[in-house]
């Protein structure tokens, strides 16, 4: 027996149209610095529509790929919305990546068009040449375009395209499991790898934002996505506002503490996202001003784990940071840790990784593949799968990855039996010392939560008895004058003593990857290089 309900596609051209008509009187807000520049959702819907006719006139008819080099910012929104909904695919290029890699991907998703923010024309300039597919080059702001010029490619005002096109377009009919975006990994180890979106996996990743055991938005918010729009889709954010009539305030490349509070208090955004790092920062400048950060009511924050100590000092200034979690595969909303309701103690889940979101699965596997119970205990690798997962790589087999239709995450960790996550490590960082296993999530956070310690990250080294022990890298507060003896003492009265590093370094600040999080792996090569000042425990 089939059902008698309509198949209607789910695609974001659907979440275009009912955020632009519906909620057209919402708007889009970018920071330029002193002030904003404002458009609302009916505009940008105008906009959106004189962009896909001007990249249908430079011959996008087809599947090509549209690159993104931009910031947060409404121009970056039209591409979102235009490029998918005109059968095209968006690809948003990492700014961060080093040259090499930014080339190599856009030579692999190959990319025919590149929209560029004017800011960033000197970075683009550096490797344009090296992209052998792209043709045209769209530039957003007013720019020199001379570092452009040697490349060979047909270089476009961005402004002035739109203003040659009419503000309609005849969108057409999409099949919701057609390509919508890419995104690239951030290539910790190797190539960085091609994830692409469907339309049907955004507009379902989209509702799952939108519900209530995620981040709950309606039109009554303001959403302030930090992520960076080539980091995941930000998140989702920015489909997930359109879809419920959020307003969006879009930080643009102001992405330091001092701006992004002065936006926040001008702004009152209601939810927020961006990692760990960002929010440390934020909350030292708040500190030092007494800033009012009362309108965020969510901010959801992932990346890496988010410690204890981070989350506990936002509730003191009426912010609530939930931890959630994901990766580029799973585009990217997986869990988000709200406590039970009536729970008698909310930190023990707070301080997870979360309850996996509905319509997806997870399971612990060990050994042999190996699946164990799901205990809150048993630990084991995390396997995902669900509607917004991905089951490949594009172009790359790269079948390591994937177990029986699963997506193997490389997290390591438990899951509870109400379906809460608890990851412990990356497989790649658990230090195993003497046959033991050290989490050193679980050291970072508890070295974090030290009151003179800003960040810690925790990576393991080799050693001639016990085969590897932890290397603790350590970054202080202004003026702190906490000791190895004092922050060993703290971790003994926390950890097995057993796990506390004899090995110690204090350093200006913590690598990070292209994407914030904390690089482990160049920690280890500082190591291995003798580049760190290691001062060892008595």
């Amino acid at each position: 027996m089939w059902s008698t309900m309509q198949d209607h596609p789910l695609t974001i051209s659907s979440i275009m149209r009912y955020g632009t008509q519906v909620f057209g009187d919402a708007e889009v807000g970018t920071f330029i610095g002193d002030g904003m520049r404002r458009t609302s959702y009916a505009e940008l819907g105008r906009r959106a529509a004189r962009l896909a006719n001007a990249l249908r006139r430079l011959g996008v008819d087809a599947d090509q790929r549209v690159a993104t080099f931009q910031w947060n910012n409404t121009e970056h929104l039209e591409a979102y919305l235009a490029v998918p909904s005109m059968g095209a695919v968006l690809h948003t290029l990492n700014i961060r990546l080093a040259a090499d890699q930014v080339v190599y991907i856009a030579d692999h998703a190959e990319d025919d068009v590149v929209i560029v923010d004017g800011t960033l024309v000197p970075l683009l300039a550096k490797m344009l040449s090296r992209m052998n597919t792209v043709r045209h080059v769209i530039v957003v702001g007013d720019a020199d375009l001379a570092p452009l010029e040697a490349a060979g490619k047909e270089l476009h005002s961005y402004e002035a395209l739109l203003a040659a096109e009419p503000d309609t377009f005849d969108w057409p009919e999409i099949d919701e499991r057609q390509a919508a975006a890419m995104c690239y990994t951030s290539g910790t180890t190797g190539n960085p790898k091609g994830v692409v979106y469907s339309h049907r996996t955004a507009y379902l990743h989209s509702m799952a934002a939108c519900t209530g055991n995620a981040f709950a938005l309606s039109s009554a918010d303001r959403v302030l996505p930090v992520v960076p729009m080539f980091h995941a889709n930000a998140w989702g954010l920015p489909y997930a506002a359109l879809m419920a009539g959020a307003s969006l305030v879009m930080p643009d490349r102001f992405l330091q503490a001092e701006p992004l509070v002065r936006l926040i208090e001008d702004e009152r955004p209601t939810v927020s996202g961006a990692v760990p790092t960002i929010w440390n920062e934020v909350l030292r400048h708040a500190q030092e001003t007494d800033a009012d950060l009362s309108s965020l009511r969510l901010v959801p924050c992932g990346g890496s784990a988010v410690p204890e100590s981070l989350m506990r000092a936002f509730d003191d200034l009426g912010v609530r940071i939930v931890q959630a979690w994901g990766m580029t595969e799973t585009s990217p909303l997986a869990s988000v840790a709200h406590p039970p309701p009536a729970c008698p103690d909310p930190w023990r889940y707070r301080a997870t990784q979360g309850r996996i979101i509905s319509g997806l699965e997870v399971r612990v596997v060990g050994d042999g593949d190996t699946v164990l119970p799901s205990d809150g205990t048993s630990v084991g690798e995390i396997e995902i799968r669900g509607p917004w997962i991905t089951g490949s790589y594009y172009k790359d087999e790269d079948p390591t990855k994937f177990h029986d239709g699963w997506l193997r995450t490389g997290d390591v960790g438990t899951v509870s039996p109400d379906g809460y996550l608890v990851l412990t490590d990356r497989a790649k960082d658990v230090i195993k010392s003497g046959g033991e296993w050290i989490s050193s999530v679980e050291l970072e956070n508890h070295l974090m939560g030290h009151p003179d310690v800003i960040e810690a990250a925790v990576i393991g080294v080799p050693d001639p008895k016990w085969q590897e022990r932890p290397l603790a890298s350590v970054v202080l507060r202004e003026g702190a004058t906490a000791s190895v003896g004092d922050l060993r003492t703290f971790l003994a009265d926390r950890v097995p003593k057993w796990q506390v590093p004899e090995r110690w370094s204090f350093i200006a600040s913590v690598p990070k990857t292209s994407v914030g999080k904390f690089s482990k792996r160049t920690l280890r090569q500082m190591y291995a290089d003798g580049a760190l000042e290691v001062v060892e425990a008595e």
